[in-house]
């Protein structure tokens, strides 16, 4: 039989997770303890291991209690700012699917939320769910009319356990800051990451705005008749339903297969960094998931990009900062790189840019060589530890919420092109979507102008 219980209790849950959040911060005093009587290899090792036994916890945790702290613990695992690659690893597994609820408790929620039973509703609505997540489920149905769509469904009771799992996340994150001050010698302030796992996670929970979300991207690429955005029935969604169309195809994963032709591999990457890159400076509006469930290839083919929860829409200063920076990479500006970063929130005006300038550089390698470009000779590995070392030997841990989301959306992008295997001129296709950009921008400006002399 499925689990349907979100909580156990609201005590017990209370006591689950505070005693998890006790467990990590005693973890990381005991550490601090033991600093002092430890040789500085021993010292890190015993770091390490502190952080992948806290993973670990996390992760047992997440699975049984569900809900909304598993999306807190998925939000977590894109933190590198306060934990190592190995435990971020570790908390990965949280991005996969969780076991589903039973349909009797999803056809109480329905019928909450619509009025009516699935079946009044639907033409045909498939009991058994083909997703699950940490916050909801997907069903399968058909409409009056014939048409196919999906059906996302929150589950009941998610709602009611996220103020508790938010105070307890807050003390594990000044357990975190801590360690962070005490261990590696650097201020944190937990503030900011707090506000942005608040604000992340009351949105997704807000089907309404999710549809919004899917409004809003349909209005970026509706001059892009190669993606395909689904369309949301309003009638038969609220703020814990959503019903949208369904958008037939191949999962990308199954592109990214062997045997698969070539020809297909090399579209969908180039579309996809296409895509990407106008989302970041085009718009300003980033699709910050890149779960592999979230995109269809068509026959035709098309792009069809899925689930809007996790949607972050940039201010128009950071927006044009992201542009100013790639412009200033292009032209090895160092003193325009070191400009645009100190407004992006990545360094202080009074650092040395030049570590940093050299982080970027190492990041961004693939569109800054003017040449065809296998993404396969880019071992991030290597680099990630050398962007690390580079960092904690210029004390570069600067963490703004925008570059948490963006390096979220590149990291996907580097494992599709990884996987698809296409050569090409990347430095080309990336200036190509700046300079795209540019000029919708001063052609903004432009009708801008002509409506205040008129």
């Amino acid at each position: 039989m499925k689990d349907d219980r979100l909580t156990q209790g609201r005590a017990r849950r209370i006591f689950k997770v505070g005693g998890l959040t006790t467990s990590v911060g005693s973890s990381y005093v005991w550490q601090t303890l033991k600093r002092p009587f430890q040789s500085p290899e021993r010292r890190q090792e015993a770091l390490l291991e502190t952080h992948l036994r806290n993973a670990r916890r996390l992760v047992e945790r997440s699975t049984e209690l569900r809900g909304a702290f598993m999306k807190l613990t998925q939000l977590l695992s894109m933190r590198d700012d306060l934990l190592p690659a190995e435990a971020l690893q570790v908390l990965s597994v949280v991005q996969s699917s969780a076991p589903p609820m039973s349909y009797e408790a999803i056809h109480r929620q329905v019928v909450a939320e619509l009025g009516a039973e699935p079946d009044v509703l639907f033409e045909r609505f498939e009991h058994e769910a083909f997703a699950a997540a940490s916050l909801g489920q997907v069903h399968r149905a058909v409409l009056k009319g014939g048409e196919p769509v999906v059906v996302k469904i929150q589950y009941p009771g998610v709602e009611d356990t996220v103020d508790q799992d938010l105070r307890n996340v807050h003390t594990l994150l000044q357990a975190l800051a801590r360690l962070v001050r005490d261990i590696m010698r650097q201020d944190f302030d937990p503030s900011d990451v707090y506000r942005e796992l608040e604000e992340r996670l009351h949105e997704e929970l807000d089907y309404v705005h999710e549809a919004n979300n899917v409004a809003l991207f349909q209005r970026m690429f509706a001059d892009d008749p190669e993606v395909i955005i689904p369309r949301v029935y309003p009638d038969l969604s609220s703020r814990r339903v959503l019903t949208l169309g369904e958008v037939e195809g191949y999962p990308i994963a199954d592109i990214l297969k062997p045997g698969v032709d070539q020809s297909l591999k090399d579209w969908v990457a180039i579309k996809y960094f296409r895509v990407l890159w106008r989302q970041i400076f085009e718009f300003g509006v980033l699709h910050t998931d890149p779960h592999p469930g979230n995109y269809r290839v068509t026959y035709h083919p098309k792009l069809g990009i899925l689930d809007f929860g996790s949607i972050r829409i940039f201010p128009e200063e950071i927006r044009r900062a992201y542009m100013r920076l790639a412009s200033a990479m292009l032209d090895r500006d160092e003193a325009a790189i070191a400009r645009a970063s100190v407004d992006l929130g990545f360094i202080d005006q009074s650092a040395d840019p030049a570590p940093f300038i050299r982080i970027l550089g190492i990041i961004f390698e693939p569109v800054l060589e003017d040449r065809d470009y296998n993404p396969r000779d880019y071992n991030s590995v290597e680099r990630g530890m050398e962007i690390a070392t580079i960092g904690f030997q210029h004390r570069i841990f600067k963490a703004p919420g925008h570059r948490v989301f963006l390096e979220r959306a590149l990291l996907g992008l580097d494992a599709y092109l990884k996987q698809l295997g296409t050569v090409t001129n990347w430095h080309r296709l990336y200036r190509e979507a700046l300079e795209q950009a540019q000029r919708k921008d001063a052609a903004a400006a432009t009708v801008k102008e002509g409506r205040g002399a008129t």
